[in-house]
């Protein structure tokens, strides 16, 4: 099992973080390995379900996310399945007139000795996506995107 989580601050109101984090088409914008998202679809419950292609180490990985909880300018929880299975969950949090936005994935890796060799250097390469990604959200908020 890998985990990894990271928490940013954003000079942009939780509406507007949270607004532009619930549309999976903005993801590839900020996310530097997620390469395609397609077949969004609206759930009952307020979320979506999208599949999409993530590549790790210059591998290309199909999966889809299902959006389990769905709290409106607060919470989002995925569930991740495909290649890779666990849970993705974003919280947008006020922090004066901004926003703290929290972000952690859980998630196993395919196959037992693959995933003891790789697990060091993939929580390695995902703590930096995730670390950039966040930056990468900040920068296009504050800057009106």
């Amino acid at each position: 099992m890998v985990s990894v989580s990271r928490s940013i601050h954003i000079d942009a109101p939780v509406e507007t973080v949270f607004a532009y984090l619930d549309d999976p088409r903005n993801h590839p914008e900020v996310t530097p390995s997620l390469s395609e998202v397609r077949n969004i679809e609206p759930l009952d419950n307020g979320g979506k379900r999208v599949e999409h292609t993530y590549t790790m180490a210059g591998i290309g990985v199909d999966g889809e996310l299902v959006e389990q909880t769905h709290e409106e300018n607060e919470r989002m929880v995925f569930e991740m399945r495909g290649e890779l299975t666990g849970e993705i969950e974003i919280e947008t949090v006020p922090d004066g007139d901004g926003t703290e936005l929290h972000y952690r994935a859980t998630y196993d890796l395919p196959g037992r000795v693959i995933s003891t060799l790789a697990t060091p250097f993939v929580r390695r390469y995902n703590e930096r996506e995730l670390q950039t990604t966040l930056e990468n959200t900040k920068t296009r908020l504050e800057a009106g995107g």
